[in-house]
Order: C-alpha cells, then structure tokens, then sequence
C-alpha cells in the first residue's frame, strides 16, 4: 500500500503519485508537495513566517 507523505518545507500531506522527491548526497530525503515549495526551500525561507504553510499555522495557536 502507498503511503503519504508530509511536505519538508510547509507541513502539507501529499497523496501518493504526487509530490517531488529530493535526495541529498548525505542520503537525505526531503518530500516537497510543490514546485512552490521547493522554490522558497532553495531560496532559504523560513516556513514558520509564511502565512500559506501549516507550519505558520501551528505556530500561532
């Protein structure tokens, strides 16, 4: 069975067959939901200042 994965950089699940799979050379697995996300990823963003990510959300409870 497929199984779900969260998005590395906003917190989002992604559905199985969706979502990009990014590999560093150390081996690590980092899961991005959208280009979107990969982009602010690799611009160096903080997540947790974002309004649009759950990480945000969760934050400010």
């Amino acid at each position: 069975m497929p199984s779900t994965h969260t998005c590395t950089f906003c917190g989002a699940t992604i559905e199985p067959g969706t979502g990009r799979m990014y590999v560093r050379n150390d081996g690590t697995i980092l899961w991005f939901c959208s280009s979107k996300c990969m982009k602010y990823w690799r611009m160096k963003k903080d997540p947790r200042k974002l309004k649009w990510t759950k990480k945000y959300t969760t934050l400010r409870k």
